[in-house]
């Protein structure tokens, strides 16, 4: 076999094989490497999202990892843990405004109190369902790379007001302040950070303590970067007026719980649970990317890089 796919959903399925033809052979699967009970890799050459762990012993078997992500935290890890030349590869951009539209879809639900209405309309019951309107409200963005500076022009476009927090300053549209004074300011804040060792954790309990009461918080970063358990605690408190998710932390472990039904089993997905409980929380299965368009472009370009791969032996955009 040339290429195997990991954690392939139904629609990207249909468009990897349509894409590869006949040209190699693939096989493909909806599980994680640890949900798929292989003990072998069953190609040289395999391809992963983010909830795939890669087992260290692998390594002397496998000749290349093809991360079907724009993000390749996961591949450094891998990398980190190894001795053997495994070529590491992810993809180009090829979701950005998916991934804003998902940020910015959350905020206005969650401001607009969606969640509480689809629940209450079965009464057709209007009690507490009075949100707040999207102008004039202040949304921080933190990590203003292509996403967050796409988050940035669409709230722009709302007639929100907007800042940003970057320790790069690339994009002469957003207007930039220190972190802490844009903590105090923002009535929403929205993660969209690349992440590093330096920003693990950052979103913690106190630091989110210092926003104002009521404050709307969005991840569709990285799950590392927000603590779970300190999420609960600060929607529990009444801190956080409102929370969007679409990343967790730990997420192989959360996503395997949830898939199998053994979320007692694991204690990030037990947390999991316990917020869906809340009518200002929205959780979402890292699916912010998925639109039709982006996931056109995801398939085209894993299976341009597949073929790259077998061609040259490296990726074009290499760990």
């Amino acid at each position: 076999m040339d290429a195997y796919f990991y954690e392939v959903f139904e629609e990207e399925a249909r468009l990897i094989k349509s894409l590869i033809g006949g040209r190699l052979k693939f096989g493909l699967t909806d599980r994680t490497i640890q949900e798929s009970g292989h003990r072998e890799p069953p190609a040289r050459l395999i391809s992963i999202r983010t909830q795939s762990v890669i087992p260290v012993e692998w390594q002397s078997r496998l000749d290349g990892v093809l991360s079907r992500t724009t993000g390749f935290d996961n591949l450094k890890a891998y990398k980190s843990l190894i001795s053997a030349p495994v070529a590491l590869g992810y993809l180009e951009e090829y979701a950005t405004r998916a991934v804003a539209e998902q940020a910015i879809l959350m905020m206005l639900a969650l401001l607009r109190k969606l969640p509480r209405q689809m629940e209450q309309f079965r009464r057709f019951d209007r009690d507490g369902l009075t949100g707040t309107e999207v102008q004039g409200k202040r949304l921080l963005v933190v990590g203003v790379g292509r996403i967050g500076g796409e988050i940035v022009r669409i709230g722009q476009g709302l007639g929100m007001k907007v800042r940003g927090v970057d320790i790069v300053r690339r994009h002469n549209f957003v207007e930039y302040v220190e972190r802490d004074e844009g903590l105090a300011w923002a009535e929403a804040i929205i993660c969209a950070m690349n992440l590093t060792a330096e920003n693990y954790h950052y979103f913690n309990y106190d630091l989110l303590r210092q926003a104002r009461p009521g404050l709307i918080f969005i991840n569709i970063a990285r799950g590392e970067h927000a603590p779970l358990a300190h999420l609960l605690r600060l929607v529990k408190e009444g801190h956080l007026g409102g929370l969007g998710l679409d990343v967790f932390e730990d997420e192989p472990e959360v996503g395997t719980a949830l898939r199998t039904g053994r979320v007692a089993e694991s204690q990030k997905a037990s947390i999991v649970a316990e917020l869906l409980k809340y009518p200002n929380v929205i959780l979402t299965p890292h699916n912010a990317f998925n639109t039709e368009e982006a996931l056109e472009r995801k398939a085209r370009f894993s299976v341009e890089e597949i073929f790259y791969f077998l061609e040259h032996g490296n990726f074009r955009n290499s760990v």
